[in-house]
């Protein structure tokens, strides 16, 4: 099995790591425009092999016919944020980006499935769509995985528990509208509400919506550990066809009473990508928060398509 990861910058870099270390896959191919970069990074990567002992062969390329039969694509591409910068703030650019490495890909795979991390993540996921004439099921967002990832990592540090122990869903677009679920965020099988007051639980959602914001300021630049392990778990998934149900931006028409968008909800990921959207009974407010997560997609669209008539 083959797998492209497109942009070879930290977070891509990161992707073609966890994958490789995986050792679930026969090749990873890492693309950029950059000449040497995605060379010299994959060629890193294979020498930590007999290190992690894994036999995955990691290659660096310039040039989409190497990408050619893949099954799987993660497209990284696009500008990182800078402090100051909103997801909002790369719209235009990141779209232009995003189609244009996608027709590439396309051309070269045309029964894979892809993953899109660039942001802002439901827009490009939205621009991918458009662009590659998949079926809906064969794209989708990485957002959910990396949100849930962050919001258990806070509910650990302040418990004092293992991660190993929390299940939790987050639902929404991907940024400050997430929709966080504690009633649906269980510790050991226990539910959150029976372990934190109300006030640590909003502090700890709050905490989790500008998750990425908080690593620009402290860093400078976007995170790419945490996304980059976030999308390679979705391959894995994709690869062992293992059922798991994850949070992912997802096209959806008409559950959770909204259509036409990509947004984070929980997904069945198998060998055909999306094997079934879940949904879940959500309380009058929740649902609220659902529209309002949508609508700010919606706007982002909008805006990305005033800019594009300009």
């Amino acid at each position: 099995m083959k797998v492209t990861v497109v942009g070879a910058g930290n977070v891509g870099a990161t992707v073609a790591e966890c994958v490789a270390h995986k050792d679930m896959v026969s090749e990873v191919i890492l693309i950029d425009i950059v000449e040497g970069l995605p060379q010299g990074k994959a060629l890193d990567i294979q020498q930590s092999a007999p290190i992690h002992l894994f036999d995955t062969r990691v290659t660096g390329t310039n040039d989409y016919s190497d990408t050619a039969d893949s099954d799987i694509c993660v497209i990284t591409a696009g500008l990182p944020r800078k402090p100051g910068m909103s997801r909002d703030d790369l719209l235009a650019k990141n779209a232009s980006i995003v189609k244009s490495v996608t027709e590439q890909f396309v051309a070269k795979s045309s029964n894979s499935i892809i993953i899109v991390v660039s942001n802002p993540l439901d827009v490009m996921a939205y621009v991918t769509y458009m662009t590659s004439g998949f079926p809906s099921q064969r794209v989708m967002g990485m957002a959910g995985v990396l949100d849930t990832a962050r919001y258990r990592t806070f509910i650990a540090m302040e418990l004092g528990v293992s991660v190993k122990d929390i299940q939790a869903l987050l639902m929404g677009g991907h940024g400050d509208t997430m929709v966080p679920l504690p009633r649906y965020t269980t510790v050991g099988g226990i539910p959150l509400p029976e372990l934190m007051d109300a006030e640590t639980i909003e502090a700890i959602v709050e905490r989790t919506k500008f998750g990425g914001g908080e690593i620009v300021k402290l860093e400078g630049t976007s995170a790419w550990y945490a996304p980059g392990a976030a999308a390679a778990q979705m391959v894995e998934s994709i690869v062992k066809n293992s059922g798991r149900v994850l949070p992912c931006a997802a096209w959806l028409t008409g559950q959770y009473a909204e259509e036409g968008i990509f947004i984070g909800v929980p997904a069945r990921l198998g060998t055909n990508g999306i094997e079934e959207i879940i949904e879940i009974e959500l309380e009058d407010s929740e649902q609220a928060l659902m529209r309002d997560s949508a609508q700010h997609v919606r706007d982002n669209l909008a805006t990305l398509e005033r800019l594009q008539a300009q």
